[in-house]
């Protein structure tokens, strides 16, 4: 998601206009339209579903819109090595939909190597604020996790919340999970310029997690706050979540604050 917003459409983009280019050019599975209506331009969910990469690039404004092609929007991934075989080009057999750059996807490492304040050990608490045990290091944990936790209990315990101010891991039953409501700041607007009202729309809160119908409410700050028809599986604070209407993203955000619970 960052790289995207610095690297890509930051430095990438920034050198490509000084250099004069009035186009750049990616291998994004997202397609970009005009809307008739008012010139405005959208952001589109690729043709190939299982390859959609519009998630990742709802921070995009309407300028650099103006200079991006994705040639490959309208195509499906199977179709793409087809035309790379048949051009003699290298085709790669297999993919990876992890982090870049991290040698075997091995997150904990990186994070040790770049981050001593995220290993420094903590303690396990229940939702009610007793303490558990202790934990190995916050980077170790994620809201969700289940399995090595480093503590016994008799019934299974997820992880709820993670404070890395206090270095402290809260855990809960598999319900304590589940949240129906939570805060997004930061937004870009894409297929409008702000958001006066609340309207219903469908929300995706991490890459691989199925939409979900919502209500988009404004408040005061800037912020959009979510209500899911249905509860939704570790909302994750620091995660994107974007608005889709059908096939047009909306906009999206970072989830700032989470709300404990289904109502």
């Amino acid at each position: 998601m960052q790289c995207n917003k610095y690297i890509k459409f930051g430095v990438l983009y920034e050198k490509a206009r000084e250099l004069g280019a009035e186009m750049m050019v990616t291998g994004h599975y997202a397609r970009i339209e005009k809307r008739s209506a008012d010139g405005r331009l959208l952001l589109l969910k690729g043709n190939d579903r299982r390859r959609d990469q519009s998630y990742f690039l709802y921070g995009l404004t309407q300028e650099q819109l103006s200079h991006t092609l994705f040639p490959l929007g309208n195509l499906t991934k199977n179709s793409v090595k087809e035309i790379a075989a048949g051009m003699k080009l290298p085709v790669a057999s297999s993919e990876s939909r992890e982090i870049c750059f991290i040698p075997d996807n091995n997150y904990s490492r990186f994070l040790r190597k770049y981050s001593s304040s995220s290993t420094k050990p903590g303690v396990i608490k229940d939702i009610n604020g007793n303490a558990l045990g202790e934990h190995r290091g916050i980077i170790n944990y994620t809201i969700g996790q289940r399995k090595r936790l480093g503590i016994a209990a008799k019934q299974p315990l997820y992880v709820v919340a993670i404070d890395s101010e206090t270095d402290t891991v809260v855990v809960g039953e598999k319900i304590d999970i589940y949240s129906s409501v939570c805060i997004v700041a930061n937004v870009n607007w894409i297929a409008t310029s702000e958001l006066t009202k609340a309207i219903q729309a469908r929300a995706k809160i991490r890459y691989l997690h199925p939409e979900a119908e919502a209500v988009l409410t404004p408040d005061s700050r800037g912020r959009v706050r979510i209500k899911f028809k249905e509860p939704q599986m570790a909302i994750t604070p620091g995660q994107s979540a974007v608005f889709y209407d059908g096939d047009v993203v909306l906009g999206g955000g970072i989830i700032e604050e989470v709300a404990r619970g289904c109502k």
